[in-house]
């Protein structure tokens, strides 16, 4: 927002233009309790050189993946992005665009969102999809709402093995909905296929699996859906790391009905955790029931190509009671950087990434596995993250292994598992940064 200076003249002309002789005069309905009775300390005004300086050197506090050999992931990780996606994005006609509720006059926006959308199908084999997700998170718990809009039933049972963050915006979510959580307990770093055969039943909304898991692990999703769809109206809603795609099965090829995930992989930075954006795709059957907006291709009235909001049911569009989200803002930049990214890449590049990933990944697993001390938490296939027990708290080795700008992963203890890492690899890892990691655990070696 643009810095706007008015004169003392100019203050008192806006107030006499509203009615009013003072700007306390605004403030007559708030309580006194409430107004502040002394000033707020502001630091005295800076020259843009000397405000300039201020920023670096705050900004000069952060340590930054490009100088750090970071393993950090749990749904959010540092992949390469080509130079040409933020050229493109940066570019004023789209970094300065918002919203398009207008939406027939922001033609490039909603090609490159229908582009978008094209390829979120390609890659998951839906049939459908939407665009204006807010993360990854919030992308589950729509697909949970979007079920039981679709069945009526509200029983919405959640693999144990999902990402607890994720969990606690599902929490979120539907607290007022009255729909029933039901968390199916994590066997050896993967969902516990007895008990959720148990806990499904004619009341069943929805199953949620995410594979690769929250560990890294990759579920049997072809024996999860069977068990789903055990019940005649549950849904089975996956959620997916879109790189993994290009290499595993899509979720069309085991019947899920709804698939979301975390978009930040293509193409998006970490940007300290946000923004991010998620993505939402579906059978067709499901598409009236979808939350957000859908962009669709058509002929203008001259017969040429033309793009158009073919479905816009959030609630500034439509009576709030029929909205199928309250989702407000729009993550159309994000999407276009996803877009950008996967036009450069391609399908053999996109798969390229993820073998790299994994290859990297299992390197890495094995070479930490030899150190004594530690060892690999679970048995199960993994993608490109996997947790590792520690001789020490995972804590203490992030803190220590901090001072020589390496980041070992992520301290599960928080999420219930002491003595254990989550550690992740991606493309840009080079044999040296993975061996560096190795070479500084030893030191922890019992």
């Amino acid at each position: 927002m643009p810095f706007i200076s008015n004169t003392d003249k100019e203050r008192k002309e806006m107030l006499a233009a509203i009615g009013v002789k003072k700007f306390e005069d605004l403030l007559i309905n708030i309580p006194q309790k409430f107004l502040l009775e002394e000033d707020c300390c502001l630091d005295e005004p800076h020259s843009e050189l000397e405000i300039t300086r201020k920023i670096s050197e705050l900004a000069a506090k952060n340590i930054s993946t490009t100088k750090a050999n970071s393993f950090l992931g749990g749904g959010i990780y540092d992949h390469f992005i080509p130079a040409a996606v933020d050229h493109i994005i940066l570019r004023p006609e789209f970094h300065s665009a918002y919203t398009p509720y207008q939406a027939e006059v922001s033609q490039g926006t909603l090609q490159y969102i229908y582009e978008y959308q094209t390829m979120i199908c390609e890659l998951t084999g839906m049939e459908i999809s939407n665009a204006g997700m807010y993360d990854g998170a919030s992308a589950a718990a729509e697909a949970i709402l979007m079920a039981t809009r679709k069945n009526k039933n509200f029983k919405a049972v959640i693999a144990g093995t999902l990402n607890p963050n994720y969990l606690e915006v599902i929490k979120s979510y539907t607290v007022g909905v009255g729909i029933e959580l039901v968390l199916i307990p994590a066997k050896n770093g993967l969902v516990d296929l007895n008990a959720l055969q148990e806990a499904i039943d004619d009341n069943t909304s929805c199953v949620l699996l995410q594979t690769p898991n929250f560990f890294g692990n990759i579920e049997d999703a072809f024996a999860i859906e069977e068990i789903t769809h055990s019940s005649k109206k549950a849904l089975f809603i996956n959620c997916v790391d879109p790189i993994s795609l290009a290499v595993m099965n899509s979720p069309a090829e085991y019947k899920a009905d709804i698939v979301v995930g975390e978009g930040q992989s293509l193409g998006n930075s970490q940007n300290y955790g946000g923004p991010l954006f998620g993505f939402l795709a579906s059978s067709i059957k499901l598409g009236r029931s979808m939350p957000g907006r859908i962009v669709g291709a058509t002929l203008d009235a001259d017969g040429k190509r033309a793009y158009c909001l073919t479905l816009q049911a959030r609630e500034q569009h439509i009576r709030r009671a029929k909205a199928t989200s309250n989702i407000c803002s729009n993550e159309a930049l994000c999407n276009l950087a996803a877009t950008v990214y996967m036009t450069l890449m391609g399908k053999e590049g996109l798969k390229e990434v993820a073998m790299q990933s994994t290859t990297k990944a299992h390197y890495l697993a094995e070479e930490i596995n030899k150190l004594a001390g530690f060892s690999l938490a679970f048995d199960a296939a993994f993608f490109k993250e996997f947790a590792v027990k520690t001789p020490v708290s995972a804590e203490e080795i992030i803190s220590r292994l901090k001072a020589k700008t390496i980041f070992p992963g992520i301290d599960l203890k928080p999420f219930g598992y002491d003595n254990m890492l989550l550690v992740a690899v991606t493309e840009k890892k080079r044999k040296c940064d993975l061996d560096e990691l190795v070479n500084s655990l030893k030191e922890f070696s019992r």
